[in-house]
């Protein structure tokens, strides 16, 4: 069965309990306005139209930024990037969290953007 799969978001992960000088900082950077979420976990910066999402994420692990690549078959798409080579490292029940061949983390998630059926890539039969 075939499936979509495109760059969704790239997420900073920022070590910290209060994201909202992550918040400040990366808006400012940015050039962007941005929102904390209602329990201060997340911030969504507000990019041009087209642009991948970027997406602030207070987290307990070291500093680093990732990609979510967007789909709509997160199990198929796993597959399919198992099979170029990546693993995975764990599975939650919104989002599958894989690792390159190349070490780097990154998590499948479902579609996030308005135009995703008709901007992501088809995989599947004959692809």
């Amino acid at each position: 069965m075939a499936h979509r799969s495109r760059i969704g978001c790239i997420v900073v992960d920022c070590r910290t309990e209060d994201l909202s000088p992550a918040l400040a900082f990366w808006s400012a950077a940015l050039g962007v306005t941005g929102k904390l979420d209602e329990d201060g976990r997340y911030a969504v910066l507000k990019t041009p139209e087209g642009d991948p999402r970027v997406l602030l994420q207070a987290v307990d692990h070291d500093a680093r930024v990732h990609l979510d690549i967007e789909t709509d078959d997160c199990e198929a798409e796993a597959r399919r990037l198992e099979a170029l080579g990546a693993r995975r490292v764990a599975a939650l029940p919104r989002w599958i969290v894989m690792e390159a061949p190349t070490g780097h983390r990154f998590c499948l998630v479902g579609p996030q953007r308005p135009d995703f059926a008709t901007a992501a890539t088809r995989w599947g039969e004959g692809t």
